[in-house]
């Protein structure tokens, strides 16, 4: 919501004295929130009003001018012009050198065609002004002057830019702020100044009978609250004056005409949205508020067929929609030049019919944004006042005497209690009940005794905390004293799944990896880009109800997509080599269930010089290292489309599938532009955060030594060296402390189909010195058990 400070200052609480820094920072501190603020004149400086004292003709051009003009200074400064409608006596704005114009434009004197200039004579378009802020120029020229104004004045000052533009977040439950009065009110009451009310007041007198020249019928009584009308005859069209065009303009409203421009002004000075029709084109001379019926159109002001659905709300006459409610007038009801009478609306609908009617066509319009809101219903009489009351002053019509007032549903009053020591209890302060009442008079909210009469403009006040609210920023946040928490608080720290999340996170980027976000919502193509098969479960996710786009619309199942995006662009921007992990979100649809699983799944994705199958796998064991994750089991994997047939690998700890590695396909890489080789995993932290081990003990350095055996086995080539490993374990008893691969071997004397595997034994008791015997017992048991269950025999 803008506010320009003038108008304030002149209609309502006079804030003069007080700077643009100490008016946002108060406003914000109590309550409303301040996102910007700047002056109107910022962009123009050194530019005057200036009178063309002389011309003739340039001596080297046959159409350019040199002007000696009159800018207050002494003597004329001369100024070259190319313009064609400059006469002498005329005033003029003018640019002097080292002026400023808008859009960052910077004049300063020189020469054109070997003759000085000293600066430049100004059009409307270069003061970043247009016809609709002053009609009587021209769009083509310099702009002549007709402005009550002097040779030397600053042009600011002539077209009203000696004026701030504050610009307000406004809060959803506070639609009083959604008008210049509401912010007002605030103002008046942040710096304890009396607040100037005004009461329109309307002569009337017009010729004929309301009653007679217009009837209001409203079908649709559940989505209009209120519907109030008065009609203007003998309507004068033109331009509106200087002061309403400037408090339009500065507020960003274009200016128009006087009728249209008064509708605007009072959307506003009040926050209610008006409407004007052409009452000739009100068929019947009856309007009709109604829901539309299926097939109808309408053509809006702004010159667009509009298809209506059924049940949208529209503002008919007793044969046609004449316009859209709460949200544009039609073009067969506009305001021309040649209108005699005007029937005013001001209206209050219902904000969730105009919310949806504004989607469904993709016009949302200053009135629905404030419709949606919710609006005072006791709002639309003084608003209709006050815009006749302007048609008179403006001299623009003649108002008929009467009020057509439909009131369908007007909000109760309503009270809350005052409770002085329940407010201060919640604020932590010791505010007495005779300065709490004082603020909420400040903020015009009346109390009786220790009953608060709330307002009907203020539907945000419903409970006590809602009055402490009030109090405590009329109060001053900033005064609350610090204090203790009156009750236990809860410890903090870190959950164990939150402690177990960094450990991965250090150990992955101890391993060289950066760390991604990417968004959960995906393309339906991701699917089709890393090769997934039709009849995967993974193919059906979950859809947004309102997505981005069609590239955002579903949530994925799988995370690999969004890793190969973010390699891909690494890749796209030259990035010779990339290491990546994310802790990514997946979501699941579980059938019969309106919300999915959301595991967490840790994504790793590599690329360059030195890494390969092997090198992940090692860091996928340090990562399950870190995690103190019990001992995985790796197998081949020749069925999963997305990696390359020989070179992926499925992980299972202690029974559980828990991911997937390897190289990326070549054709999946290929799709998202990559030629090079990509290694991923895929490895459910989830499932992983179940399957720990026992926290870590400490156990003293052993006090007897250890005794290595090394073994050397034939077996066929289709015994794997997990396979070995399990079986050594599962042979070595307590005295095997560990088995490390240090050989595999193919070649002279070993069989084909065959291969010989070398591995490194770690024997050692707690108890005493092993002996031969006892090492010799072990390493027997071993191999007999290596014999009986992998047809493996000693070299």
């Amino acid at each position: 919501m803008k506010l320009n400070r003038n108008w304030i200052n002149e209609d309502f609480v006079d804030l003069s004295d007080i700077s643009d820094k100490d008016f946002v920072e108060t406003l914000t501190v109590a309550g409303q929130k301040v996102e910007t603020y700047e002056r109107m004149d910022a962009e123009i400086k050194n530019v005057v009003v200036g009178r063309v004292c002389s011309m003739e003709r340039h001596p080297n051009s046959d159409h350019m001018w040199i002007c000696q003009v009159d800018v207050g200074q002494g003597e004329p400064v001369q100024i070259v012009t190319g313009a064609q409608n400059v006469r002498e006596g005329d005033l003029v704005p003018a640019a002097l050198h080292n002026s400023r114009l808008p859009g960052g434009v910077h004049i300063t004197k020189g020469k054109l065609r070997g003759e000085v200039s000293n600066g430049m004579l100004c059009s409307l378009k270069e003061l970043g002004l247009t016809l609709n802020d002053f009609p009587y120029a021209i769009e083509d020229g310099i702009w002549i002057l007709q402005e009550d104004c002097k040779p030397g004045d600053d042009i600011n000052l002539v077209i009203g830019n000696n004026d701030t533009v504050v610009d307000f977040e406004i809060t959803n439950n506070r639609p009083d702020c959604y008008s210049i009065i509401g912010l007002a009110r605030e103002a008046a009451a942040a710096f304890d100044r009396p607040m100037k009310h005004h009461e329109p007041v309307v002569k009337g007198g017009a010729e004929g009978a309301l009653c007679d020249l217009l009837d209001v019928e409203v079908p649709a009584e559940d989505l209009c609250r209120r519907y109030t009308a008065r009609m203007v005859r003998n309507v004068r069209i033109a331009p509106s004056p200087k002061w309403l065009r400037q408090r339009l303009r500065a507020n960003g409203v274009r200016p128009i005409n006087n009728i249209v421009d008064i509708t605007n002004y009072v959307m506003l000075e009040y926050g209610q949205p008006m409407h004007a029709f052409d009452y000739r084109y009100i068929g019947t001379k009856k309007i009709v508020v109604r829901r539309a019926e299926e097939g109808e159109c309408l053509t809006t002001l702004d010159g667009v067929v509009r298809p209506l659905k059924a049940g949208m709300l529209v503002i008919a006459d007793g044969e046609k929609p004449i316009g859209l409610a709460g949200v544009m007038g039609g073009e067969n009801s506009e305001i021309v030049d040649d209108t005699v009478d005007v029937v005013f609306e001001s209206a209050n609908f219902d904000g969730t019919s105009i919310r949806q009617t504004a989607l469904a066509l993709g016009m949302r319009t200053e009135a629905s944004g404030k419709f949606e809101k919710n609006i005072d219903p006791l709002l639309t009489l003084p608003a209709v006042n006050r815009a006749c009351e302007l048609v008179e002053l403006l001299g623009a019509g003649e108002v008929v005497d009467g009020t057509i007032d439909i009131l369908n549903r007007i909000p109760e009053p309503r009270t809350v209690a005052l409770e002085p020591e329940r407010i201060n209890a919640l604020l932590g302060t010791d505010i007495s009940e005779a300065d709490m009442i004082a603020y909420l008079r400040r903020l015009e909210i009346p109390v009786e005794g220790r009953t608060i009469l709330v307002p009907s403009f203020r539907p945000d006040l419903v409970q006590m905390a809602d009055i402490a609210e009030e109090v405590g920023r009329m109060y001053g946040y900033n005064e609350i004293p610090t204090t203790a928490f009156r009750s236990a608080t809860a410890e903090g720290g870190y959950t164990g799944t939150m402690v177990l999340e960094s450990r991965t996170g250090a150990a992955c980027r101890a391993l060289g990896y950066s760390e991604i976000l990417t968004y959960s919502f995906v393309s339906p193509t991701s699917f089709d880009l890393i090769r997934l098969p039709q009849e995967s479960p993974l193919r059906k996710p979950m859809r947004i109800q309102n997505p981005l786009g069609e590239d955002a619309s579903v949530m994925r199942t799988i995370a690999l997509p969004s890793m190969l995006a973010v390699l891909s662009h690494n890749n796209a921007y030259h990035n010779d080599a990339c290491k990546l992990y994310e802790l990514a979100k997946v979501y699941l649809p579980r059938e019969g269930q309106t919300l999915p699983d959301e595991p967490k799944h840790l994504l790793l994705g590599t690329y360059g010089e030195g890494e390969d199958f092997f090198t992940l796998k090692g860091e996928i064991e340090a990562i399950f290292t870190a995690m103190n994750v019990r001992p995985a089991e790796y197998y081949a994997v020749k069925d999963n489309p997305s990696y390359h047939p020989g070179r992926c690998a499925g992980v299972r700890v202690g029974g559980v599938e828990v991911g997937v590695f390897g190289q990326v396909h070549p054709l999946v890489a290929k799709n998202y532009g990559i030629d090079s080789e990509i290694y991923a995993a895929e490895l459910d932290f989830t499932a992983l955060s179940a399957l720990l081990c026992p926290p870590k003990t400490f156990h003293p350095l052993p006090k007897y030594p250890t005794v290595n055996r090394d073994i050397a086995v034939v077996c066929d080539e289709s015994v794997t060296v997990a396979q070995l490993v399990d079986c050594i374990r599962s042979a070595g008893g307590k005295l095997l402390r560990s088995v490390k691969l240090f050989d595999i071997y193919r070649g002279k004397g070993i069989d084909a189909g065959k291969k010989s595997v070398a591995f490194s034994l770690t024997l050692r008791s707690d108890e005493r010195t092993l002996t031969d015997a006892d090492s010799d017992g072990e390493v027997k048991a071993v191999l007999e058990k290596l014999e009986a269950d992998l047809g493996a025999r000693l070299r």
